[in-house]
């Protein structure tokens, strides 16, 4: 039976009922799997001098906490489910720890107790002076392009290393996520960050494990001081995983800023991927961060010009210590990364990068804020209005303005639990948000029928012959035309829907990676136009008090759409990007507050998205490893 498209309201008497339950006995929960404490170099250098994981898992659970630079009370507006405090393993704990107590009684010989104190000396000057940050820039990398600049990092380092000062942190970290996990109410998950950045090219992934205090101190984080290569950690992680029974995932982020190395076609030592390469990275990356504070990154406009809305919260500043001119790459962005993971599958066999998707903060203040309105800023610095004008203008880098209030991982688990999530984070039934809490149920499959929509056990009917997000759909002969069935419902702290989008990738006959972006249910009766693009849903923004209004979009939207240019002999990806309303961006809302009327060179309003993991098509006697 062929469906046609469910546009608006029609079905808001069964969406009435909350997300979780229409999906099985799975819940949807919402967290943060990158959030940096006081214990992180850059975000102690840069003003985060008091806030340790308690008060970040104390934001993260509603309880109102004291901010770490301007002292003031602050307060997430919704709680999370879950938080990973992801602090860099890199000097963990050390900048902090020589701020506050000097070389203390460490055995160190002539020129590392000598480099030690100097550093101490260094800090106690400048975070006096409000200079703190100068000792940051200064240790960023030369700008290159990563894979000949990978040498420099191996065996530099610019602080006397002081392991029992990171062993000790590392079991301070670890006691305070088993503190503050309560099973089925909140979880606090340990992990951290592995910080590699050659050339200032951004290969940076968030290590997270669903083990407990006790055995993650069985180890010492993996970081960049152990190696610089990718497939190294994921080697750590194998043999880590293997000796303790633990699991863990290894999240990319910030693929956007990677001078294309995070999807690059060879690996960082500049050899084509072998056997064991692919294995290991589809084993402990099934997922990546497509939006956090330092922008977006599903696509660009230079790599996907046919989409109006690829210009979005772009964030053009490389991590290296001069500023240089930003160029989109194919390996900097997710969805040019699928569209390449379709080719790379014809050549090799199998796909380097089918990767969910989720979004989290790297937040570096220990508050989880990814709300516009309650945004503190990544940076602690960045937390006032007067620091987000002009603070990096002498390095050309980016202002407080230019970073994004995003974003938030959501997460369809059995129950709330390290065990759950991790589980959810391996078979990719995730998606991000920018933010809002926008709930989101997507599948892809065959026969479906309108009473599917209609049903109370939605979940049920549709995985019975098709997949959720994150699934691959192995093609049966006499099956006909694949169908999507998308729900999407409006944050209820937030703004109404503009439109639900399907985003395609597929092989042309000649092997060829394509891409298409379809409008497939939408708000308020618009009409396509003659070019069968979609007029925009409006702006109810109120430049002058940063409010809007509810008359426009929809609170739900809900879509059974078969794809009409479906070919079963061609391999395909899909996923939804399900837009909101304009609402104002807190660059807008900081401009009012310090009487101007918006912030120079930055949008006053933006549209809010979720973004689901993909579902992977393999036509029939295709043969790739799923």
């Amino acid at each position: 039976m062929k469906l046609s498209p469910v546009f608006g309201l029609s079905f808001a008497a069964i969406l009435l009922c909350p997300l979780p339950l229409a999906a099985e006995n799975k819940q949807l929960l919402w967290g943060d799997t990158h959030l940096h404490t006081t214990y992180s170099s850059d975000a102690f250098a840069n003003n985060n001098l008091l806030a340790e994981p308690d008060t970040a898992y104390r934001y993260a659970i509603g309880e109102p906490v004291i901010h770490p630079y301007h002292r003031a009370r602050v307060q997430i507006e919704t709680p999370l489910d879950f938080l990973v405090v992801s602090d860099h393993a890199e000097y963990l704990g050390l900048i902090r720890h020589l701020y506050y107590n000097g070389a203390g009684d460490a055995e160190l010989g002539l020129v590392d107790g000598l480099k030690v104190r100097f550093v101490s000396w260094l800090l106690q000057r400048r975070i006096a002076q409000g200079r703190a940050r100068e000792l940051f820039i200064s240790v960023l990398p030369e700008p290159g392009e990563p894979r000949e600049a990978v040498n420099e990092i191996l065996g530099s380092s610019w602080l006397a290393p002081m392991p029992e000062v990171e062993i000790d942190i590392w079991n301070r970290i670890t006691e305070a996520a088993d503190r503050y996990n309560r099973p089925g109410e909140f979880t606090a998950m340990i992990g951290w960050e592995w910080s590699s950045i050659p050339g200032g090219g951004n290969l940076h992934r968030v290590v997270v494990t669903d083990t407990n205090a006790a055995t993650a101190q069985q180890f010492q984080p993996f970081g960049l001081d152990d190696s610089p290569y990718p497939e190294d950690l994921w080697r750590w992680l194998e043999d880590t995983s293997s000796a303790l029974d633990a699991d863990f995932v290894a999240i990319p982020h910030n693929s956007n800023i990677s001078k294309g190395a995070m999807f690059d076609t060879l690996t960082l030592r500049g050899e084509p991927f072998s056997e064991e390469y692919l294995q290991l990275r589809r084993q402990w990356e099934p997922i990546a961060e497509i939006t956090q504070i330092k922008g977006d990154s599903e696509t660009h406009p230079d790599l996907s010009p046919n989409d109006p809305f690829a210009d979005f919260e772009t964030y053009p500043f490389y991590i290296q210590r001069e500023a240089g001119t930003y160029r989109a790459r194919a390996g900097d962005y997710l969805r040019p990364a699928l569209l390449r993971g379709l080719e790379m599958a014809k050549e090799l066999g199998t796909n380097p990068f089918e990767l969910g998707f989720i979004g989290s903060t790297d937040s570096h203040t220990s508050l989880s804020s990814a709300e516009e309105g309650n945004f503190h800023g990544k940076l602690a610095t960045d937390s006032i209005p007067e620091n987000k004008t002009n603070r990096w203008a002498e390095n050309a880098g980016p202002s407080g303005w230019a970073m994004s209030a995003s974003g938030l991982a959501a997460v369809w688990a059995q129950e709330n639990t390290r065990e759950a999530i991790l589980a959810a984070f391996r078979r990719r039934e995730v998606y991000a948000t920018t933010g809002p809490r926008i709930g989101v149920q997507f599948f892809a499959g065959w026969g479906y029928a309108t009473e599917d929509l209609q049903s109370g056990d939605l979940y049920q009917r549709a995985t019975q012959s098709g997949v959720p997000m994150g699934g691959n759909l192995r093609a049966v002969e006499g099956q006909g035309p694949l169908t999507i069935i998308v729900q999407a419902t409006r944050d209820p702290a937030g703004a109404n829907l503009d439109r639900i989008q399907i985003v395609k990738g597929w092989l042309d006959s000649a092997g060829k990676a394509q891409e298409k972006v379809y409008d497939v249910a939408w708000s308020d009766g618009r009409e396509p136009g003659a070019d069968g693009s979609l007029p925009p849903v409006g702006n109810t923004v109120n430049l002058a008090t940063g409010t809007w209004s509810d008359d426009i979009g929809a609170a739900q939207l809900l879509v059974a759409w078969q794809d009409p240019d479906f070919d079963p002999a061609q391999p395909a990806f899909y996923y939804s990007r399900v837009l909101q309303v304009p609402t104002p961006r807190h660059s807008l809302l900081d401009a009012r507050a310090l009487g101007l009327e918006s912030a120079p060179g930055f949008p006053d309003t933006i549209q809010e998205r979720a973004y689901t993991s993909p579902v992977w098509y393999q036509p029939v006697g295709s043969g790739l490893a799923l």
